[in-house]
């Protein structure tokens, strides 16, 4: 059985669990925070003509993904017995 065939858990008040730690939560969603204001930046800094700061930018957004892609991955090889609330 494929994971999109698998039926979702939801917990008694009915909101979708899945496998994943309070860690892995905030990693994803303080990156994707950090995605969007270093895009953000980086063009402003592109337009603005500062090379240096759309460069720190770039590398700043980088991470972001890196870090984004490493968490989901902690999240999708968790144990069994880490099931909370998503969101």
């Amino acid at each position: 059985m494929t994971p999109e065939e698998q039926p979702e858990y939801r917990s008694a008040d009915g909101k979708p669990m899945v496998a994943t730690t309070p860690r892995d939560v905030v990693h994803i969603r303080l990156g994707s925070f950090a995605l969007v204001a270093t895009i953000g930046i980086g063009v402003l800094g592109f337009v603005a003509g500062l090379t240096w700061l759309t460069v720190l930018m770039a590398l700043l957004t980088v991470a972001a993904i890196v870090d984004i892609a490493l968490a989901v991955r902690r999240q999708s090889h968790a144990r069994k017995g880490t099931t909370t609330e998503a969101g």
